[in-house]
């Protein structure tokens, strides 16, 4: 389908401003008759006048609009590509943090092969939609190994749901304090969290004070950071070997990533 032709604005000189520099520095094709190469613009560019140069652009760009569109998308594929690139080298050096960060609780088995990271927040419905899907992947799959990134973006009931499931780690209780959150109907509060944890037999005398410990509220803070990093800002988001994969997954996808990461091993 051919791009939709953009109506002609006021703020078109930006657009022309550049078109002009990519004109300069690449092959740009306008349409099946009129093909433009990057010596005959440098050419075009030193032998006429800058502002001549300007307005031959602008007639052809208004006679072409279509080509601002394919300049665009050309321009985000390279961003994307960059991006793309500095992902996988955040993932390479900061493998020890991401995958082995001895405070981010670890589900399914310890020693398994292949390692699915979980950034999460216990108010995110969809979190809590893909939850059988992670359970099922884990009971299929005795090689899986489960990291799970506390990551409260959702507000101040968010924060203390996950720092009450750090503190609950500490007392060998993270899966089952995550477990409940997670099936809880409507938003996670303080109350929510205090009911869930008395009815797991909990120490919260501890519980609370552990919340409090400042290594809590740094091991969050490594959470959001790294997250910034991986170019993640919403929840869930999943890293599976190279792979960054934002939003609810099904089964079959979680398999798929999995079984991709395990023959590139």
């Amino acid at each position: 389908m051919m791009p939709k032709r953009p109506a002609l604005t006021p703020g078109l000189g930006w657009l022309v401003a550049s078109a002009i520099a990519l004109l300069g520095t690449a092959l740009v094709v306008f349409s099946d008759s009129a093909v433009y190469w990057r010596s005959q613009t440098a050419d075009a560019q030193s032998t006429m006048p800058k502002d001549e140069f300007e307005r031959r652009v602008r007639a052809y760009l208004l006679e072409h609009p279509e080509v601002i569109a394919e300049a665009l998308q050309r321009l985000e594929l390279r961003e994307r590509a960059a991006q793309a690139s500095a992902v996988k080298s955040v993932l390479q050096t900061r493998a020890e943090e991401l995958l082995r960060d001895p405070a981010s609780p670890v589900g399914g088995n310890p020693q398994g092969d292949v390692t699915l990271v979980e950034f999460f927040d216990y108010n995110c419905p969809y979190c809590r939609q893909v939850v059988p899907h992670i359970e099922k992947a884990q009971t299929i799959d005795p090689k899986l190994r489960i990291v799970y990134k506390e990551f409260p973006i959702l507000g101040p009931n968010s924060t203390f749901a996950a720092k009450a499931a750090l503190a609950a780690h500490r007392q060998g209780k993270y899966a089952a304090l995550h477990k409940a959150l997670m099936e809880t109907k409507g938003t996670v509060t303080e109350k929510t969290v205090l009911d869930a944890v008395g009815q797991l037999g909990l120490d919260v005398k501890r519980l609370r004070a552990d919340m409090a410990d400042p290594a809590i509220q740094a091991h969050i803070e490594r959470n959001l950071a790294l997250a910034r990093a991986l170019n993640i800002n919403g929840t869930p988001s999943f890293v599976v070997g190279e792979q960054i994969v934002p939003g609810a997954v099904d089964l079959a996808t979680l398999e798929r990533l999995i079984r991709e990461a395990r023959e590139k091993k």
